[in-house]
């Protein structure tokens, strides 16, 4: 067993490769191991979230979920601790090993009651797992509430009951930690499921790594890049940041920063009002251009930061000659409404050329024609239709920021926080993107590092300063 921390790529299975892999592992064991495995790896877990917990209620479910629990509650109360099982289900209907961990629960004495304890130290949800794609009801809702409204830590079993494996949305319990059983599942890490799982531990069980192949991956760290002494400024490439209409300056002046302290080798900013000042006194190494003159075939190029309604026009350009291109806020907005920018969009993944997309989730919901909320209840397959539809890696930003790229395994980012909801650090954003897109010969791996260090960044960001984007952008290391 061991949390699962920004320090390695993980593999991410969906429900129904879950589930293959939970049966191919039974059929190679004798009835009812993995049941016995689970509960005592949840029942070690609760030891060691709250060794001093006397009173644990463990809020047991109808089907496979609740046998953990039931094995769970069997070791606690042997353990010395006063369990109390509330159960929502019916023994006749209850599946064969679910029953035998029943039995051995009440063998130990433990206590199952009708109703919750008034007071508990340890809460351990059992309700459902990845059985909880469908709406909570009656007495599982009215536990699950219970659950997520208690000051004591709550433990939930493979996943909050109520949220979604493969899409981490729904009605769910708000757990402090959460155990993830065999496999680690995708809806724990992005939508809601951060906020929902806390914690969160995994544990294989014992069992090898699964045949099956992840739906997704949990990105790790990039690999680190190291400077040679004989290299000089354009081993590092060009970047060009266009966009900057008028009243928008800081946007652009926001992503070149970024890209300047993330290590580009030169960094030049085209701004789309023309009346831009030609020196940044605060950046002087920062190098102002007529956008038009720029030589973008030789360039990494973000564009769209503060571009309004400018940068439609230069959008043709852009797309048809940039050698690697960043797409960001208003770029994203002009090629939702105009069908010939969506076809040099998809034209330049066919000839090769990387491309990056970052759209928020109304962005992406523009792009794709459909609701918001559609977007956010399936933000995998939402960052898959994008990159599908428009042959690029497409980077849905949010909790749990999705990297997909056609016919590969998507990644789901495990770094950053709240403070990120501030004014321009999607900016920083795409300028650092453009930096490591500059060097790099693979566009989603680029992209997903750039996002892990981004969010990395605001996750150790002093607690008692204010992150400003500004700052930000000044704090990365390229």
């Amino acid at each position: 067993m061991r949390r699962i921390t920004p320090d390695r790529a993980w593999p991410l299975h969906d429900a129904a490769s879950s589930r293959a892999v939970e049966a191919a592992a039974a059929a190679g064991l004798p009835p009812h191991t993995l049941m016995q495995r689970a509960g005592l790896a949840v029942a070690r877990l609760a030891l060691a979230i709250a060794p001093h917990a006397r009173d644990v209620w463990i809020a047991c479910g109808p089907g496979n979920n609740g046998g953990d629990g039931f094995e769970a509650a069997m070791h606690l109360q042997r353990w010395g601790k006063r369990a109390t099982v509330t159960w929502a289900g019916d023994e006749a209907k209850t599946p064969a090993d679910a029953r035998a961990s029943l039995q051995r629960a009440r063998g130990a004495g433990v206590s199952f009651a009708e109703a919750p304890p008034a007071a508990f130290d340890l809460g351990i949800d059992a309700l459902l797992g990845i059985g909880g794609a469908r709406p909570l009801e009656g007495r599982i809702q009215a536990w699950a509430r219970q659950l997520g409204a208690a000051r004591a830590p709550v433990l939930a079993v493979d996943l909050p009951s109520g949220l979604a494996t493969d899409t981490g949305t729904g009605d769910a319990v708000r757990a402090t930690h959460t155990l993830s059983l065999l496999t680690l599942k995708p809806g724990l890490f992005t939508a809601l499921g951060r906020d929902h799982a806390g914690q969160v531990w995994f544990d294989d069980l014992g069992i090898s790594a699964p045949a099956q192949a992840p739906a997704a991956w949990l990105a790790g760290p990039p690999p680190a890049v190291p400077r040679p002494h004989a290299s000089h400024k354009g081993t590092w490439g060009d970047v060009a940041v266009i966009g900057g209409a008028p009243g928008m300056a800081g946007a652009v002046l926001l992503a070149a920063s970024a890209a300047l302290h993330a290590g580009a080798g030169r960094v030049f900013v085209g701004a789309l009002d023309e009346r831009a000042a030609a020196l940044d006194s605060a950046q002087p190494e920062l190098m102002m251009r007529a956008w038009e003159t720029l030589d973008l075939r030789a360039m990494s190029v973000a564009c769209g930061c503060g571009g309004g309604e400018a940068v439609r026009a230069v959008l043709p350009k852009v797309l048809s000659t940039a050698r690697a291109l960043v797409l960001d806020a208003d770029a994203l907005n002009a090629i939702a409404a105009d069908t010939q920018l969506q076809a040099l969009l998809r034209a330049r993944g066919q000839r090769g050329r990387a491309t990056v997309i970052t759209p928020h989730p109304l962005e992406a919901a523009r792009l794709l024609g459909r609701g918001t909320a559609d977007v956010q209840g399936d933000r995998l397959s939402a960052a898959r239709d994008l990159a599908g539809r428009f042959a690029c890696v497409a980077v849905l930003k949010g909790s749990g920021t999705v990297i997909a790229a056609p016919d590969r395994a998507p990644f789901i980012n495990p770094t950053g926080n709240a403070r990120l909801a501030t004014p321009g650090t999607g900016d920083v954003l795409a300028g650092l993107m453009a930096a490591r897109l500059g060097t790099s010969d693979d566009a989603q791996q680029a992209a997903a590092g750039a996002v892990f260090d981004h969010g990395l960044a605001a996750d150790r960001w002093p607690p008692a300063e204010t992150l400003t984007a500004s700052a930000l952008a000044r704090g990365l290391v390229g």
